[in-house]
Formats: C-alpha cells, sequence, structure tokens
C-alpha cells in the first residue's frame, strides 16, 4: 500500500497509470515505459490466485509512521529506479501530463496532432543499385521512390514538420512532389548514416515531442504502422518498427567457422521508422561522439544511454530497396496492396 498515514488503503491492479511527466525527460519517459508494462502485467495476475502470485518486490512509500522507506543500493539503475517509482506513482494517483502532447491512460496513448518531426534520411548513393543517381530517386510506381514515404508521413495529423536530408541537387525532387501544407526545411547529408541523422535532428523545431527517423527507400510503410510506433515510443520512450527474424542466424568467427547458432526466437530485423524524443536522441549523439562510438541505426544511440527501447511489430512488405530485385518485388507487393483496397 501506499500512503501518507496509518490507514493507507490497498491498490487496485487496475487502476490509471496517472503521472505527471515533462515528456523530453528520459528518467520520464522511462517511468512511463515501467508504469504501462507493471500495468500490463497487473491485468494479468487479476486471473491468478491471491496464493500463487510472487510477493511484491516494491516496498510503500509514505510520510506517515507506518509507511516503510527503503533506500535502494547506489547501484541500482535509474531505470529500475524510475520502474519503481512509476509503479508505486501509477497506481496511488490519478493526473494528466501539462504537455499537451502526452495523454497516457490504461488503455490509450495519444500523439498530439502536429507534435512529431519526421527527419528523412535521403543522402544515400546507392551504389548497389548500379544507378547513374541514388536509388531513392529512381521512378517507382509512376513517383521516385523517395516520394512514396514523403507522402505517407506528411499526411499524418500528428506530423507537423518533414526535414530531408539529402543533397541540394535533388531538393526539387522533393518539393515537386509535396503536397502537404506542413513545413518542409532541408538539412545535408554526412559521411555517415549518423552523421546525416544528427544534421536532420539539428533542423528540428524547438519543442517537437518525438522525432520520427525514416529511411527514403523504404516506400512501403504504411500510416498504420506509423500510427503505431509514434504512440509507442511516447508511452515507452523510444520505439522501432522491426520484425521477427525468419531466417537462421550463425555467428561465425574471423575465419567463417560456425561459433554458434543464435535463438531465432529472440531476434528482431530492425526497419523504420524509428521514434524517441529529440532531447534523447541528442544527448545519445553527445555520448557517441564523446565515446567515438559507431552506430548503424538510430535506436542503438538511445541503447548507448540505457534507457528501453520497444519494438513495434511491423510488416514484412516494409523492405528497404537496395538492388534492382527490390523494386521488382516492391512492385508486386504495392500491386498487390492496391488491387485488394479497390476490390
Amino acid at each position: 500500500s501506499v500512503g501518507s498515514g496509518t490507514e493507507s488503503a490497498p491498490l487496485s491492479p487496475l487502476c490509471t497509470p496517472a503521472y505527471t511527466l515533462q515528456p523530453h525527460s528520459s528518467l520520464a519517459h522511462s517511468m512511463q515505459a515501467a508504469a504501462s508494462l507493471a500495468l500490463r502485467r497487473a491485468t494479468t495476475e487479476r486471473a491468478e490466485p491471491r496464493s500463487r502470485r510472487p510477493a511484491p518486490a516494491l516496498a510503500s512509500v509514505g510520510s506517515g509512521p507506518s509507511s516503510a522507506t527503503r533506500i535502494p543500493s547506489l547501484q541500482t539503475s535509474s531505470a529500475s529506479l524510475a520502474s519503481r517509482w512509476a509503479l508505486q506513482r501509477c497506481r496511488s494517483m490519478r493526473a494528466r501530463s501539462p504537455s499537451p502532447a502526452v495523454t497516457v491512460c490504461a488503455s490509450d496513448v495519444r500523439v498530439a496532432d502536429g507534435s512529431v518531426s519526421v527527419v528523412l534520411l535521403s543522402g544515400g548513393k546507392g551504389t548497389r543499385m548500379g544507378a547513374k543517381i541514388p536509388k531513392q530517386y529512381l521512378m517507382f510506381m509512376g513517383k521516385p521512390i523517395c516520394a512514396h514515404s514523403l507522402q505517407t508521413l506528411s499526411s499524418l495529423p500528428e506530423v507537423g514538420e518533414m526535414v530531408v536530408v539529402c543533397e541540394e541537387e535533388f531538393e526539387s525532387i522533393f518539393t515537386d512532389n509535396y503536397t502537404s501544407d506542413v513545413p518542409l526545411v532541408f538539412a545535408r547529408p554526412g559521411n555517415e548514416r549518423q552523421d546525416s541523422v544528427y544534421n536532420g535532428l539539428q533542423k528540428v523545431r524547438e519543442g517537437a515531442a518525438l522525432a520520427c527517423i525514416h529511411d527514403s527507400a523504404r516506400p512501403l510503410v504504411t500510416p498504420e504502422e506509423v500510427t503505431q510506433v509514434l504512440k509507442d515510443a511516447l508511452e515507452y520512450g523510444a520505439a522501432v518498427l522491426g520484425v521477427p527474424t525468419k531466417a537462421t542466424i550463425k555467428q561465425a568467427d574471423g575465419d567463417q567457422f560456425v561459433v554458434k547458432t543464435l535463438d531465432r526466437s529472440t531476434l528482431w530485423e530492425m526497419h523504420t521508422p524509428q521514434v524517441m524524443p529529440p532531447e534523447v536522441l541528442q544527448r545519445g549523439f553527445e555520448k557517441v561522439r564523446a565515446e567515438n562510438l559507431v552506430v548503424t541505426d538510430d535506436v542503438s544511440i538511445v541503447e548507448h544511454l540505457g534507457l528501453p527501447v520497444f519494438i513495434t511489430k511491423g510488416s514484412y512488405n516494409n523492405l528497404k530497396i537496395t538492388t534492382p530485385d527490390d523494386i521488382a518485388v516492391a512492385e508486386r507487393i504495392l500491386a498487390g496492396t492496391e488491387s485488394l483496397v479497390a476490390s
């Protein structure tokens, strides 16, 4: 029980998670993640006999004579502390976040309209495609590959800004295919993907609740997938679209001999969008640069901060176009999807 006097009432496991948090605080997002997971577990526990449930690991917190306060070890992680704090907080009170971008309750997470800044990466050279221009500018189903995700993302009500990372010579491709009223700004690519993301992040407007990083070479991402990964990022602190790995993955040594077979049930293939608060990403970049780290995707930066990242299950159709074969496959997928919608 949680309270401030001698008559603290027991808490219902189904009470709405409620806490007042700043949306751009990494600790706040860890707390939100912990609260959401705690609520799901508590809901599952309803059907279990009380005698079979494990004893709670949390100490009661309060200021009265009957409230026991347990001081955690100095080696307890910030995420663990956030989990304990958020679990007790969400079970003991009901409140709304002061930020209009955050609305959290037991069954709904809503991303406010216009609160998301999209960083659309379009600086790749596309050497494996073997074309004269980068692959994202090749024609695909009547328009450039990059225009598909540009239009999908800019049409979402949650999106309030589009930041396109591309070379200056290709800006007209985006402006010519842009039909949204959402502001469109440009940034220049860097030598590596992480440099391009950093450059795009510097253009994100102040006050954005979430930064949504997407590869322009993934034209088949759907509005439903993007909407869900945005919600998950707001609820858990950071989220990425992904799919369970289908193939068997083996770890090999430098001489190409198998070291071990990895457990496929724990492996996921990462897609984009990858979503997190801009401040968290900025802080991650400071760490990456200070320690000279190399990362291949955006949520890896968040991982280096020790913060949780949730995987939103997406579709295998959200493939990245890299070779001519990928274009043929994507055309068949899109043609099939459109025929289903038409029927």
